[in-house]
Parts: C-alpha cells; sequence; structure tokens
C-alpha cells in the first residue's frame, strides 16, 4: 500500500501545479463569448493531448533503452535518435506546406495514427525475439514514428492560430509548454511505471493504444476553424508580407507554386530565420539534458527525488518555465519573444558552466538540470508555440512551423550524432567524473542561443502590409 502510495504522490503533485498555473494564467479581454470560450476549450483539450501522448510515443525509447542495455548502447542509441530526428526534421520541409494546404485537424490524425501504428510494430520487434540487426530495425521504425510524429506540432500551431488571437498567444505559448511538459511526464515516468510491472514492450503498446483512443477524440471535437465548429470566425491579429496568399487555392501545380513562392519569403526573413536558428540550438540542448539525464542517472546509479521522478520534474519545470516565459513576454515585454529567449539562454551558460563544476554532486547537478529544462522548454514553448503564429499568420503557419521545429529536430540530430558517441558507454559509464564532455559540449550551443535571442529583441510582428520591426 505504502509503495502505491510513494507512486501516486508525484502525480499528485504534479496535478496540484497543473491546476494552479491554469487558474492563475493572466486573462486578457477580448469580448470572446462564453460559447465561444467554451467551444476552444472542446478543441484545444484534446488536441492537446493527442500531442501529449505523441510526445510519449515519442521519448518512450530512453526508458526501453534502459530495459535494453545488453542490446543497445549508449552509441546505438545515439545513432537510433539520430535517425528518427533527423527524418522529423527533414520532413516539415513537405508537412509543413501539406498542413497548410489540407489543414491542421487532418494532418493531426495523421501524426496520431501513424505514431500509433510505429509504436505498435516497436513492440512487436520486442515480442518477436528478434536479436540480430535489432538496432538497424529500430532505426528505420523510430524513424517511420518520427515521420509521422512531425505532423504534431504543425498541426496544433496550425489550427490554434485561427482560434487564439495575438495579445492571447504568449499565454498560450505556456499552455503549448504544460502540454509538451505532460507529454515528458507521460514519457519518462509513466513508461519506466510500465517497465517496473510489465515486459518492456508495453512501454510502446501504452502510446499506440492512447494514440488510437485520442485520433478519435480528435476525429470528433477538433476544427481548424471557428466557422468549421458553427461560430463566426474571429480576427487574429497576425500578419506578414504575403499573409493573404494561400496555398489552398487553385489545383496542385499552383498550390506547388504558392508553397515555393511562400516558403521563399520566409525563408528571406531574418526574423524568423533567426528564431530557426534560436530553435536549433533548443533542439540540441533539450535532447541533450532530457533524454541523457535519464541515461546518465542509471548508469551511474544516482538516487535522490528529481532522479527517481524525472519525468514529473521535467513535466512541472517545463509548466513553469512555458507560463513564465509566455506571461512575460506578452504583459512585461509587449508580445515580443526575443528579451525571454535572451534570459532564459543565459540561464542555460550559467547551468551548463555549473553542471560541469557539480557533476560528481548528484544533489546539486539534478536541481541545475531541473532549472535548466524549465529555462529551454520555456523557449522552445513561446517560439514554436507563439512566435510561429506571430510572424507566419494563420493562413502560412504550417510553412513556419516547418522551418522553426524542422531546426529543432535537425539540433537534436546534430546531438544526437555527437553527444552519443563522446559519453561514456558499458562500465566506463558507471562514474560521473566520466561524463565531463556532456555538460561542456552544451556551453558552445547556449552562447550560440543567447548572442541569436539578442538579435531579435525588439522583433514584433506587424499588421498585414506593413513590415515586422
Amino acid at each position: 500500500m505504502l509503495e502505491w502510495l510513494e507512486e501516486l504522490l508525484p502525480i499528485l503533485v504534479l496535478l496540484v501545479i497543473v491546476a494552479i498555473v491554469m487558474w492563475r494564467l493572466p486573462k486578457v479581454d477580448l469580448g470572446h463569448s462564453p460559447e465561444f470560450l467554451r467551444r476552444r476549450f472542446l478543441n484545444w483539450f484534446p488536441l492537446g493531448m493527442t500531442y501529449a501522448f505523441l510526445y510519449m510515443g515519442r521519448y518512450n525509447l530512453a526508458v526501453a533503452k534502459n530495459d535494453l542495455a545488453d542490446l543497445i548502447s549508449n552509441e546505438d542509441f545515439g545513432n537510433i535518435k539520430a535517425a528518427g530526428t533527423i527524418v522529423y526534421g527533414v520532413s516539415f520541409l513537405l508537412n509543413g506546406p501539406l498542413t497548410d494546404r489540407i489543414g491542421g485537424r487532418k494532418t493531426m490524425l495523421l501524426a496520431a495514427g501513424g505514431a500509433a501504428i510505429a509504436n505498435l510494430l516497436m513492440g512487436a520487434l520486442l515480442v518477436s525475439g528478434v536479436r540480430h540487426n535489432i538496432v538497424l530495425y529500430f532505426a528505420l521504425l523510430y524513424g517511420v514514428n518520427m515521420y509521422f510524429q512531425s505532423f504534431g506540432a504543425v498541426s496544433i500551431v496550425k489550427v490554434n492560430a485561427a482560434w487564439f488571437h495575438l495579445r492571447e498567444r504568449g499565454t498560450f505559448g505556456g499552455i503549448f509548454g504544460i502540454l509538451i511538459s505532460l507529454g515528458l511526464y507521460f514519457a519518462f515516468d509513466w513508461s519506466a511505471m510500465i517497465t517496473e510491472h510489465a515486459e518492456t514492450q508495453w512501454v510502446f503498446f501504452v502510446p499506440a493504444a492512447l494514440l488510437a483512443v485520442f485520433f478519435a477524440a480528435t476525429v470528433v471535437f477538433v476544427r481548424d476553424t471557428p466557422g468549421e465548429a458553427g461560430l463566426k470566425d474571429i480576427e487574429t491579429g497576425d500578419g506578414v508580407e504575403g499573409a493573404h496568399e494561400s496555398v489552398h487555392k487553385g489545383g496542385l501545380a499552383e498550390s506547388l507554386a504558392g508553397i515555393a513562392r511562400i516558403g521563399g519569403m520566409m525563408l528571406r526573413n531574418p526574423i524568423i530565420l533567426v528564431i530557426a536558428g534560436i530553435e536549433f540550438c533548443s533542439g540540441y540542448l533539450r535532447s541533450a539534458l532530457m533524454d541523457w539525464y535519464a541515461i546518465f542517472k542509471v548508469q551511474t546509479h544516482l538516487d535522490n527525488f528529481i532522479a527517481g521522478n524525472w519525468g514529473m520534474v521535467q513535466c512541472i519545470a517545463g509548466i513553469l518555465g512555458g507560463v513564465v516565459a509566455g506571461v512575460i513576454s506578452d504583459h512585461v515585454f509587449q508580445s515580443r519573444r526575443g528579451p525571454m529567449a535572451s534570459i532564459l539562454y543565459g540561464v542555460m551558460l550559467v547551468g551548463a558552466i555549473a553542471m560541469w563544476l557539480t557533476l560528481e554532486n548528484g544533489v546539486v547537478l539534478s536541481v541545475i538540470v531541473a532549472v535548466m529544462m524549465l529555462s529551454i522548454i520555456g523557449v522552445h514553448g513561446m517560439l514554436s508555440g507563439a512566435a510561429s503564429m506571430d510572424f507566419g499568420g494563420k493562413q502560412n503557419v504550417g510553412i513556419v512551423v516547418g522551418i522553426i521545429d524542422g531546426l529543432v529536430y535537425l539540433g537534436q540530430g546534430v546531438q544526437y550524432l555527437t553527444l552519443g558517441h563522446m559519453v561514456p558507454s558499458g562500465e566506463a559509464s558507471a562514474t560521473a567524473a566520466s561524463w565531463a564532455v556532456w555538460p561542456l559540449m552544451m556551453i558552445p550551443a547556449s552562447i550560440l542561443g543567447l548572442g541569436l535571442g539578442s538579435r531579435i529583441w525588439n522583433a514584433k510582428p506587424a499588421p498585414k502590409g506593413a513590415a515586422a520591426h
């Protein structure tokens, strides 16, 4: 009985934190009717939970790796993750414009359905007992999983761009951070509980089943625009040059030409390119913390509250980071995202240096890692969840998210190909001191992210017909 209470305590703490944060989120009164607010919740909540369970079906691999240490080395893990994250990043070149063409609801269904099948197949691979070439098979299946996963962020931002005004989006960036954080909690702590009570394949089967449930919820509740839900469409207050163009118009040839034209316009936008560069660094740093701490704590036998509840700690850190970043950017910096990105990257730089200095002090190291997770999820939720809508406009947001989130996962791929081959493996990984390369490799990315954040300190979207500044 006490064992179950110990397992339930982190969940209760997490629920209390989420409830308090949601209750205290600042409200921006834009005159939305109660009916609109209720219907908007019914739209973004199942969409958001689908996204959270996509995260569970994406990062569960790190927990499975700890259970399969005799089959998958640290280097193998880096190669599998690199294959998947590079597929994810490159897929945005197709999936971002495709989302703008067919709508976020349909592409979220592709994400949930495809990821569910891929996770089902990864679990079936373990059940089959195949051990020869298992790293290759996992790399292939994880690549398929990540292709479909790449629709997730584009879809949720695409749909919500039509439902949230510019002045609400910083706060929604905080909500976006909460959803990401819940997914991390599901991926790490729920998966760890699954491995304690069941065979490793259930780490893949459970998210597959949950994604199937929310696939159905998306079909029933989610609509691309308020108009499609029987309400009046709202003026969202965003805009960039060419926002009146649409990749939906005309036949396939016209749509492809529109995609090329708008994509070229976005790539020539210096603000979007700087944001994409910041998010490349965010992807590198987030995965360096998230996955390698999960492996570090097991291989060095780290035993403290944070190590034992890594998913919950990431979730709380991410919630606080996302809400703090989004709310302050809206209410202190007048919806400018650059100042908060710079501040949080300053925290990342100090944190990486502090990690290197305290690597053998497990408790202090764990606290530093938690603070860094708060910072990096805050940056990611704010830039991918809010800035992409700000500077893309609701019509072209898929292309913008494609550029931005694609760079996040290319950053992750670079991280896995570098750190994955540099961190110790086998018996050499048992001492904390042998992991010194881990924090050291985070310092350059932190410096680059800080420098890029300062470049967009004053950037803010302008109304249609005016240039962003």
